[in-house]
């Protein structure tokens, strides 16, 4: 599908002639995505500032130099960090003073540590960090900031400090998508720095292109979580995308599979054709079911376990609209699809798990909606069935903590698929231009998010709604 306006901010013609005439169009910035599988080294020679004197040095200093990334460092704990990883892999950090900024250069990420503010008088220190850089910003640059959650606050004014830090995050990030840029916040939980270090990855690299302005929370709620690999990290894992033939179901096979994974592609009956094309692209397996019948749950858990003797990742996509306003929708058009979005997914997953089908250490992720986070006209139905997709999976995550089983959901913005293509060109260019990034996501970015989710890694992140949405400025 066509997007005009980010076909013309790709032709430098177009944009001087555009420029020249003065002319107010907003030509969005083309994201940096990847490529291929993730590597170790996924911020090789990205210059990244870093500052903060907060809790989290150490476990920045090693994430970043391992993934290659090249740092200069604001401050004597910061610099002490970063020394020894530094020289270890032959890249030491570089001491700058707090206004210095690096002449002629464009830095990739900003990153600051501020899991020390106490008061909300010590907030001056990001103003000091950041004003002076962001001009430097890249194109496809990244923000991130690392805080303690305020729920975990010692009184008031600490509460105040650290929520604070969240309206700083998200003005951010609406002030930097011009550039194609984003900014997010990670809520980093008292004993959980341990597992920081695979979600800093995720978040400065381009995987992340369409999420921006998120808050995400980092806690040792899900038990277990060995060291996880960068490379192929889904290596061995047997992963169940439901929805899989076309769209974000087919993105997201390619990206799990790429990594390691192999998938079971299940869609319809009806979908025979393009389901069976997409899972012998990606080495997988199909699995022909309609998930809104009665018999389902049972025929998927038992086929996952004769086959394959368990499974290790759930991705609940198959969803449908039936857009009508309230005054007009028939009973049957409500019912199919709070049956389909909702009822069908808490089936599956409670017949995988009574079953004994899903694995110590699984992971459960659902598609919601930013619909179901803000509400949509004409969408009482469909917002209603992915606001509940949220309860379920925040409810999941408490249930099965103990047995180191994340329950996750993904809330997508406007993404570019056979659905979105449908709405009115009018209505389809409104809708793109509603987010920070001023443009539509791609099935891809939402296998990006889903994929981070599945991986070890994502252990410290459960009960969470993760939005990509490219910075949307409707809902929370």
């Amino acid at each position: 599908m066509s997007d005009f306006l980010l076909e013309l901010s790709s032709n430098p013609t177009a944009v001087k002639l555009i420029k020249a005439a003065g002319l107010p169009v907003p030509l969005p910035t083309p994201l940096a995505r990847p490529s291929g599988p993730q590597s170790e080294q996924v911020l090789r020679d990205t210059l990244i500032a870093v500052g903060g004197d907060g809790q989290l040095s150490e476990v920045l200093a090693q994430v970043l130099v391992s993934a290659g990334a090249q740092a200069y460092v604001v401050g004597e704990r910061l610099t002490r960090a970063f020394a020894v990883p530094g020289e270890a892999l032959n890249r030491p950090p570089r001491k700058v003073a707090l206004d210095e900024v690096p002449a002629g250069e464009k830095l990739g990420a900003l990153v600051f540590d501020a899991t020390h503010l106490e008061d909300p008088a010590e907030l001056v220190q990001l103003y000091e960090f950041f004003h002076p850089r962001v001009r430097s910003l890249a194109r496809s640059g990244r923000v991130l900031v690392l805080a303690r959650p305020p729920e975990e606050a010692n009184g008031p004014l600490q509460a105040a400090a650290r929520q604070a830090v969240e309206g700083f995050v998200r003005s951010v990030a609406k002030e930097i998508g011009k550039l194609g840029a984003t900014a997010n916040l990670l809520y980093v939980a008292k004993g959980a720095d341990d597992r920081v270090a695979h979600v800093v990855r995720f978040m400065l690299s381009r995987a992340s292109a369409f999420v921006s302005g998120q808050p995400l929370r980092i806690s040792k709620l899900a038990k277990g979580g060995a060291q996880p690999r960068s490379e192929r990290p889904l290596e061995g894992k047997v992963v169940l995308v439901t929805g899989a033939a076309r769209g974000i179901g087919e993105a997201t096979s390619e990206i799990l599979a790429g990594e390691g994974a192999h998938v079971v592609v299940l869609d319809r009956p009806a979908d025979d054709k393009s389901a069976s094309e997409v899972a012998a692209r990606v080495g997988g397996t199909v699995l022909l079911a309609d998930i809104s019948d009665r018999d389902a749950p049972k025929q998927i858990a038992s086929f996952l376990k004769s086959r394959f003797g368990g499974l290790d990742v759930v991705v609940h996509n198959a969803g449908i609209t039936r857009d009508k306003t309230l005054a007009n929708m028939k009973p049957e058009v409500w019912q199919q699809t709070l049956d389909i979005n909702l009822s069908a997914v808490a089936r599956v997953t409670q017949a995988l798990l009574d079953d004994g089908v899903l694995r110590d250490g699984g992971r459960i992720i659902c598609l919601s909606s930013i619909a179901g986070i803000a509400g949509n006209n004409g969408q009482t139905n469909y917002a209603a069935s992915k606001s509940g997709i949220i309860g379920l999976v925040r409810s999941l995550s408490g249930q099965l903590a103990a047995r180191g089983i994340t329950a996750n959901a993904i809330a997508p913005g406007f993404i570019e698929t056979r659905m979105t293509a449908a709405i009115p060109m009018a209505i389809r260019q409104v809708a793109r231009r509603l987010s920070a990034l001023g443009q539509g996501g791609q099935p891809s970015d939402v296998g990006q998010a889903i994929t981070f989710l599945a991986t070890p890694g994502a252990q410290g992140v459960t009960g969470q709604v993760l939005r990509v949405c490219g910075g949307a400025f409707v809902g929370a």
